[in-house]
């Protein structure tokens, strides 16, 4: 599905404390979109996942933090392209189910309409339309 610029579309604010998912020049407000996932759990299914499938090596991963996650909470994809889906929070939890041998995990798959407002900047947003609308086929 082709997207369309929204004329009017407003940034997701950001809060002193609010985390943040930095993809290049896309950055979402992870703070928001749980918040909101919470207050609207009848748009959203939960999910299992393999954790081996989504197994990435995550080069940036603070040990310590590892230890205490809590790999029942699930985590956060994002349809990043059409059909293909990023893990967006959840590095942490996903690599310690993986340490653990733990088969699959918790998790809600946002589709693009889901996730495109929590983006914090319409420069984001501009390049995100112009991003996906690219990757669909003729």
């Amino acid at each position: 599905m082709k997207l369309k610029i929204i004329k009017k579309f407003t940034p997701c604010p950001i809060d002193d404390g609010d985390e943040l998912f930095p993809n290049g020049i896309f950055e979402f407000n992870i703070t928001k979109m749980l918040s909101f996932i919470e207050k609207n759990p009848d748009k959203f299914v939960l999910e299992q996942v393999s954790v081996t499938k989504y197994n990435q090596n995550f080069s940036n991963l603070n040990e310590h933090h590892i230890n205490s996650v809590d790999i029942y909470r699930p985590v956060i994809f994002a349809e990043i392209a059409p059909g293909k889906f990023n893990l967006i929070d959840g590095n942490h939890r996903m690599e310690k189910a993986r340490r653990l041998g733990t088969n699959t995990i918790s998790a809600f798959k946002l589709t693009v309409e889901q996730h495109i407002k929590f983006l914090t900047t319409e420069k984001a947003y501009l390049a995100y339309v112009e991003y996906w609308n690219s990757k669909l086929k003729s």
